[in-house]
């Protein structure tokens, strides 16, 4: 199994970094980078949402100038689509950035990585000391979830599954949108290097 680093700086628990070479705007001035990734394939983390949850993505319809393939994420509404063409679209509820810490513009997914291991950034560490340096794959303790697309500008940003279900639908993250573990892994299968991600308001 090829091993690779641990995903760094992803905002989750921590401070919303400067984000890099993403067009559009965002809100926070906080600093993070991001160092590499380490992933497992081919198992989902055991931390998986309850079978309802698992229906909670629903295809709708949808009108806009995107073409189909691209992610969409509508902050105020809470939801993240994934565009099917012939005014149709997947539907996922998710967690936005809360009040401060929210971003628009366009970004592209430049990794995929299932049940990744992730290292807390320095700012994290500082906030929350006791975190261990590398939180493992699949680990309850690990933010990521099953899987975790990152977006272009860095590597700040994320969409990523959670370990904390309950918190879909709200204001809750640092510039991450999170899925349930479900959904992540629908969504990852659908999209490829390069998709076309755009976060309005």
């Amino acid at each position: 199994m090829m091993r690779r680093r641990p995903l760094r700086g992803i905002q989750t628990d921590g401070r919303a970094p400067t984000i890099k070479g993403i067009t559009g705007n965002r809100r926070g001035s906080n600093h993070a980078s991001v160092t590499g990734f380490r992933g497992r394939f081919g198992r989902a983390a055991p931390c998986c949402d309850h079978a309802a949850v698992a229906q909670a993505r629903e295809i709708v319809g949808f009108s806009g100038a995107y073409s189909s393939g691209t992610v969409v994420v509508k902050t105020n509404e809470r939801a993240l689509y994934y565009v099917l063409g012939n005014g149709k679209a997947v539907r996922y509820p998710v967690g936005v950035g809360r009040a401060g810490k929210q971003w628009t513009g366009t970004a592209y997914i430049n990794g995929k990585q299932l049940r990744p291991a992730w290292s807390p950034p320095a700012e994290v560490k500082r906030d929350k000391p006791s975190l261990p340096n590398v939180i493992a794959g699949g680990s309850p303790g690990n933010p990521m979830g099953a899987a975790a697309l990152t977006l272009s500008g860095g590597g700040e940003y994320a969409i990523h599954g959670t370990n904390n279900p309950g918190s879909i639908g709200g204001f809750v993250s640092y510039g991450c949108i999170r899925m349930y573990n479900a959904d992540v892994l629908d969504l990852y299968n659908r999209v490829g290097w390069g998709t076309t991600v755009v976060v309005t308001r």
